[in-house]
């Protein structure tokens, strides 16, 4: 049986380098990561974390690759809701400029059969690449459903 992996492509109004910054700065990333932010300091090796917002524990991992503006790399291990146990997984980001715009390919991939993180990525990244397209754009960003505080209108 094979492994199960998330594929997503999106096409972003900007240049590479602003949408490699996107995904690299915390500040930008809390933006538009319904809270969340990314820290590392990029290095190959270097540790990840995805500070969550709403969680006790955060997402963690290892930078594997970091070629800016083109391509990046992480290991992501989620230690909240149930996901404890599992190995960790990889996202890989591919960004390829195409006139005026960004074809960002996202995969994350090495995921056991039956992950729990697998069913939670699959859920969360079309809602987070969809809010870093609309804040690239637009300056405005999307809000997760799932959470109370973004049904009831709240930033």
């Amino acid at each position: 049986m094979s492994k199960p992996e998330f594929v997503y492509v999106i096409y972003i109004a900007s240049t590479p380098e602003k949408v490699f910054q996107a995904l690299t700065d915390e500040k930008m990333s809390e933006q538009y990561w319904v809270g969340n932010r990314v820290v590392s300091d990029w290095k190959i090796g270097a540790p990840f974390t995805l500070k969550l917002k709403r969680e006790e524990k955060d997402v963690t991992g290892k930078v594997l690759e970091f070629d800016p503006p083109r391509r990046l790399a992480y290991s992501f291990r989620a230690a909240h809701a149930g996901m404890e146990a599992e190995p960790p997984s990889r996202v890989t980001f591919e960004l390829e400029p195409q006139r005026d715009q960004v074809k960002l390919t996202v995969v994350h991939d090495k995921f056991e059969p039956g992950s729990k993180a697998f069913e939670s990525v699959s859920r969360g990244w079309p809602l987070v690449l969809s809010s870093l397209k609309s804040y690239l754009e637009t300056g405005k960003v999307l809000h997760a459903p799932w959470y109370e505080d973004a049904r009831q209108g709240a930033a």
